[in-house]
């Protein structure tokens, strides 16, 4: 087995190994995906993604994989940094990614920030989804000091919980209660916010099959979705996680676009003794 090149980028210390899998794609075991995301004796990730030829015509397409080995639809964070990555390749001012969620298009501004169209949100019960017809807008769910959520869809599912302080949430408690509720059948991105004196909003985030990480730009789309139902927000704030500042606007069409910082951390290869862990191993 050869080693597997791969980059090491983040948005806001939201995590990623990339891999180009366009000519050659890797064949990776969940073991092998847990085995990465390892930080310890691994890599270490929030999520790895893979990039494959487009199907759909668009630049590239971006499968996403969670630390505990489950594919996920959406990423946000994720998705600046391959659009970045498709313009130093191209040199095109606006690249499109597809992924499981649909095609997302991305910019740079005058800045030089990478912009991603999120696309539209989805609102309905069946397709955040939820187990039983309910109002989205106000889940019938408690767990603690968390009650009262708004369901958001942006290609993953999401529950947002307003509170007065979201930093005195006890989140790597409730977090994961609630992400395997039977309310949802996929699981969610559970997310406290509480607005900021300034008009801003704080966001911590406890991500589906990761855990809590320092960002999470699907879950920033929903929370300012969500905040707009509830009367929170206007059409435009900026989100506070923990990693950093997203700018998040709703755009008149319903399209939530984000923007905020990238890095590149490093590059390396996979080792094929990585590849082969197992949970003995």
């Amino acid at each position: 087995m050869e080693q597997i090149p791969f980059i090491k980028m983040h948005g806001l210390g939201n995590d990623f190994v990339i891999i180009d899998g366009r000519e050659n794609l890797p064949d990776l075991s969940v073991t092998a995906l847990q085995a990465i995301a390892d930080r310890h004796r691994g890599v270490g990730y929030d999520q790895l993604i893979v990039l494959e030829p487009s199907m759909a015509g668009a630049d590239v397409f971006m499968r996403i994989y969670n630390a505990d080995g489950s594919e996920s639809e959406a990423c946000g964070n994720a998705t600046r940094c391959v659009v970045n990555m498709m313009m130093d390749e191209t040199s095109k001012d606006a690249v499109v990614v597809e992924t499981l969620a649909g095609l997302l298009a991305g910019t740079k501004d005058s800045a030089g920030v990478i912009v991603v169209d999120m696309g539209k949100p989805s609102l309905e019960w069946q397709k955040i989804p939820l187990s039983h017809a309910q109002d989205p807008s106000h889940i019938e769910l408690t767990a603690g000091p968390l009650s009262d959520p708004v369901g958001v869809n942006m290609g993953n599912p999401h529950a947002v919980f307003f509170v007065d302080d979201a930093e005195q949430i006890d989140l790597e408690k409730w977090g994961p209660i609630l992400e395997t509720d039977p309310v949802f059948p996929e699981r969610a991105n559970i997310s406290v916010a509480s607005k900021m004196p300034n008009g801003d909003i704080r966001l911590r985030v406890w991500e589906r099959g990761v855990g809590i990480t320092l960002a999470c730009g699907s879950a920033a789309c929903a929370t300012i979705v969500a905040a707009n139902i509830r009367g929170l927000s206007g059409r435009s704030s900026r989100l506070h996680l923990n990693g950093g500042p997203l700018d998040m606007r709703i755009g008149e069409s319903g399209n939530v676009f984000m923007g905020g910082a990238i890095a590149t951390s490093f590059s390396g290869h996979l080792d094929p003794t990585l590849l082969r862990e197992t949970e003995n191993g």
